[in-house]
Order: structure tokens, then C-alpha cells, then sequence
């Protein structure tokens, strides 16, 4: 009788459409084929809930993927999508030899992923990436996890998840970068203040904005870009206007990551005004493309070079202005995570387990 292939299955809200659509959560993108790099001979199947918006079976990078085409609807259609994620994993469970889950945040992909594994006696782990540390998260009641099944994204996330829940995570792991996605040779840091996400009230880009109106008084040509789009674009825009920062300010819209990261190298700082943050893959990569980072949030407990840690706009600003003076700033590439390390972390909890009596 021949042997079923082992295969790890990745539950996530949502995935690259194709394998041009480099802008789709990028952290994750890294992790599953830096999985595939250390791990040829493991069978991969991600399962996408809720994007791509179309159902759909296609190959990305050796990697099959099952989109349910859920399309962020409520209610009812939501259950739906549970319903057939149920059902294709009790396909899969009969096709393959399930290694286990791996579900991206502790939502709705948790929830179905450690009922079918409680059903069916599989290891099933929950990678808690961000906001799903924080308070009233419904799922946490309806999961009922323990710390032996939760991943946190990061210190951070660890000590949110046991201050809001009560519960502390086992394992500690963090998104990692692909140094091989950075070029090598040196560019012009023709870019003074870089900053890169979603567009929307969580991350405070307005203070982005007032901090590069602040700067404009000592370097009147100073040039800053905002990579991102989201529902805050018009309103920070009109910002950028009413403080007179046509000449001085640019909004690049949504961006492949390989031009994130080329622009990254071509920055002299990365300014992250993200008032809460799990751990953020953008501080590690601006770190190895050699930018100076200033940020609110510090997601692991480990201090690293030419990242500072800042409490309020005034310490910003101050430490804004401090980069740009020096004449002379150290471009070295500081590297936190390579994701091939981050890979082995994850993939060595289901080799250590084994299957669940």
C-alpha cells in the first residue's frame, strides 16, 4: 500500500492570488516558502479563507493553495466558509498524512483549525501575529487555548496575551526576512524619512506627517515617502497640503515588496508611528537594508542597533531631527530573524510532538 505524503496545513484569512501578488502579507508569503526551501520533501497546503475573493485550487512557488473565496462576508456566509474549510480538511485528512495545522492569528482560521484537529487528534498550532493578543477577542472564549498550542508573534504579544487572557504562551516566534530579497550593491540614501503599512488609524501616520512639518524648519528639502494605501489616504493627503508639504512628502500607494525594499535601502530613516504593533516585519527589514528605525513599539526584549525606541511625538521628532543631522550615519545592516531560522522554529514544534494519542 503506498504511503500517504506528510503534509503540513497552513489555515490564513487570506493569500497571495498568484505568485505576482507580492503585496498580500508578505511576513507570511516568506515563512511558507522559506518552509519549502528547509523542508523540500514536506507536502505544504495553505488554506485560504477569505482572499483570494474567487474559489479557486492553483499552484504558488510548489505550494498548493486552496482558496475558499469567503470574500469578507458576515454572518451566515462566514459560517458557510467554516463550513466548507471543515470539509476540505476532512478531505485532506483522508488524501495525506497530516503532519498537523498551523493557523495564522487566533480568529477564525484558530477556531476551525482546533476543532477539526480536536476531532481528528491532530497537533494544531495558533502563530498569534498582532491584534488578536488584544482584549475582547471572542475567539479566545470559544478556542479556550492553552499556552503548549499558542506561537506569539513576539515578547510583546507574549505579555498581552497573559495580561488580557490570563494565559502565557509557550513558544516565542517572530517573522523573519529573506536576506536574499535585498541587493547587494550600495545606493544613494536619496530618501530622508520612510514609512511603510496599511493606512489606517492604528498605524498614526498623521504624526508621520506633522513629524516631516516639524523636520521641514531645519532641512527645508527634506523628502519623505509613505508606502501603503487604506481608508486614512485622503484625509493624510489634505494633512500633507494644509502643512505645505507637496515638494516634501509623497504617498507611493500599495507597492510590491522588492520596491518596499529597494526604497528601504535608499532611506537614511524609517519612522513607524504604529500605536500598537505585534512585531512588525517592516522594522527588521529596514533594519537590514540599513536604515535608522524610530518607532513607538519595541516587540522584543532584545535591544537592537540603530533601533530606537521612543514614548510620546516630542521624543520622535527629537530623535528624527538627530538622525538627519549626522553627517556620517552608520548604514551597517542589522539582522534580526532570517526567516530560514524562523522556519525551522515553527516546523521542529510538529517534529517534536508527534501525533496526539
Amino acid at each position: 500500500m503506498e504511503s500517504k505524503p506528510e503534509t503540513l496545513v497552513i489555515l490564513s484569512p487570506g493569500f497571495p492570488a498568484n505568485e505576482a501578488d507580492t503585496a498580500c502579507m508578505p511576513p507570511q508569503q516568506l515563512f511558507v516558502k522559506a518552509l519549502k526551501e528547509i523542508c523540500p520533501g514536506l507536502n505544504v497546503i495553505v488554506l485560504s479563507f477569505q482572499y483570494p475573493f474567487t474559489a479557486a485550487e492553483y499552484e504558488w512557488h510548489g505550494v498548493k493553495v486552496i482558496a475558499i473565496g469567503g470574500k469578507d462576508k458576515g454572518q451566515v456566509f462566514r459560517m458557510l466558509t467554516w463550513v466548507k474549510a471543515f470539509l476540505i480538511l476532512k478531505k485532506l485528512n483522508k488524501q495525506y498524512q497530516l503532519l498537523g495545522l498551523l493557523s495564522f492569528w487566533l480568529g477564525e482560521c484558530a477556531f476551525v483549525g482546533d476543532s477539526f484537529a480536536k476531532q481528528n487528534k491532530l497537533n494544531h498550532y495558533c502563530w498569534m501575529l498582532g491584534q488578536d493578543a488584544k482584549k475582547g477577542n471572542k475567539y479566545f472564549n470559544w478556542i479556550k487555548p492553552n499556552g503548549d498550542s499558542l506561537i506569539a508573534l513576539s515578547d510583546f504579544v507574549a505579555r498581552e496575551v497573559r495580561k488580557n487572557y490570563g494565559i502565557l504562551p509557550v513558544y516565542t516566534i517572530p517573522v523573519g526576512i529573506d536576506t536574499s530579497l535585498f541587493a547587494r550593491e550600495a545606493v544613494k540614501r536619496d530618501i530622508d524619512v520612510l514609512g511603510a503599512g496599511s493606512l489606517i488609524p492604528l498605524k498614526q501616520y498623521h504624526l508621520f506627517v506633522e513629524s516631516i512639518s516639524f523636520l521641514k524648519e531645519f532641512f527645508p528639502d527634506i523628502k519623505a515617502v509613505i508606502c501603503g494605501k487604506g481608508p486614512e489616504m485622503d484625509r493624510l493627503k489634505e494633512l500633507a497640503i494644509s502643512l505645505n508639504l507637496k515638494n516634501n512628502l509623497s504617498f507611493a500607494g500599495e507597492i510590491p515588496h522588492g520596491e518596499v525594499l529597494t526604497l528601504m535601502k535608499r532611506s537614511k530613516a524609517f519612522l513607524h508611528t504604529s500605536s500598537y504593533e505585534g512585531f512588525g516585519s517592516v522594522l527588521s527589514e529596514a533594519l537590514y537594508a540599513g536604515a535608522q528605525v524610530v518607532s513607538f513599539c519595541k516587540p522584543m526584549d532584545k535591544a537592537y542597533r540603530h533601533h530606537f525606541i521612543v514614548k510620546n511625538k516630542e521624543e520622535m521628532n527629537i530623535r528624527m531631527w538627530e538622525i538627519l543631522k549626522n553627517p556620517r550615519p552608520d548604514n551597517e545592516p542589522v539582522l534580526m530573524c532570517p526567516i530560514q531560522q524562523i522556519a525551522k522554529n515553527v516546523i521542529s514544534l510538529f517534529a517534536e510532538s508527534g501525533p496526539e494519542n
